[in-house]
């Protein structure tokens, strides 16, 4: 049997402010665009306060973490969430981005909705030979 050795990764202590503002854009387009923004929101909100002892345990889990996660960007996020900020970041994003996926998602509806009308009304007029009045 062979067997291949773990190779450690190096523990990560800071992050850039890039490398947060990417990493807030995944996670609140990831929430967002699974309709999962106001849990999300009201989650991060409740959990602010423990925010640093949430990261902590993030790298206490770390060593089975790396079992599911790349070990790089999960420490990128533990460290993401310590800081109130970038916290704060986080949730407006994800406001953001569901206003935005919402406003859409009303405009298709709203869009398909005219459609539909329009063709019942098309169907009403071959069907009894009505005058179109719009035509006129």
């Amino acid at each position: 049997m062979n067997f291949r050795k773990h190779e450690y990764q190096e523990i990560i202590v800071e992050i850039s402010d890039a490398e947060a503002a990417e990493m807030i854009e995944r996670v609140a387009r990831f929430i967002a665009e699974r309709h999962f923004a106001a849990a999300g929101i009201m989650l991060v909100e409740s959990l602010r306060p423990l925010r640093s002892i949430g990261s902590q345990l993030l790298y206490f889990v770390l060593p089975f973490a790396e079992i599911l996660f790349d070990s790089q960007k999960y420490q990128r996020f533990a460290l993401m969430i310590q800081n109130e900020e970038n916290l704060k970041k986080l949730v407006k994003r994800m406001d953001e981005l569901d206003e935005e996926i919402n406003r859409e998602r009303r405009e298709a509806a709203r869009l398909k909705r005219k459609r539909r009308r329009a063709k019942r009304r098309e169907f009403w007029i071959k069907t009894f030979k009505i005058k179109d009045k719009k035509a006129e």
